[in-house]
């Protein structure tokens, strides 16, 4: 999913939903980025949303997104266990972004960078 090199340290939460996961995220960058930074990338990122509000309730829950193709991504805060991390909190519909969306993206993508070969018939 993400090049190799990229080094992430990630938490899957499993709570008692039909629909949904959730993942606490903490990531650490070679240069310093800041949460607003980060809030301001993510927001121009296809596919995601952004809500971040810094109140109770200010972010998604799995249940919440049900439903939904977004990737939703909240509680963007800069992690001081580490130079240069943040942590976020993210969700998707599992059966969505998880799964079947997924692969279907993923396979349009491959087709428009021209990745995909013709198999050769027998």
């Amino acid at each position: 999913m993400l090049d190799p090199k990229i080094r992430v340290t990630c938490t899957a939460v499993r709570v008692p939903v039909f629909i949904g996961h959730g993942e606490s995220v903490n990531l650490e960058f070679e240069k310093e980025i800041t949460a607003e930074q980060a809030r301001d990338i993510l927001r121009e990122a296809p596919g995601c949303q952004v809500i971040d509000k810094h109140e109770d309730g200010g972010y998604i829950t799995p249940v919440e997104c049900a439903g939904e193709d977004a990737t939703y991504i909240s509680r963007i805060r800069e992690d001081a266990t580490v130079e240069n991390g943040l942590a976020l909190w993210i969700v998707s519909d599992n059966l969505r972004k998880g799964a079947a969306l997924n692969t279907v993206q993923i396979a349009e993508l491959l087709v428009e960078r021209n990745l995909l070969k013709a198999r050769a018939t027998a």
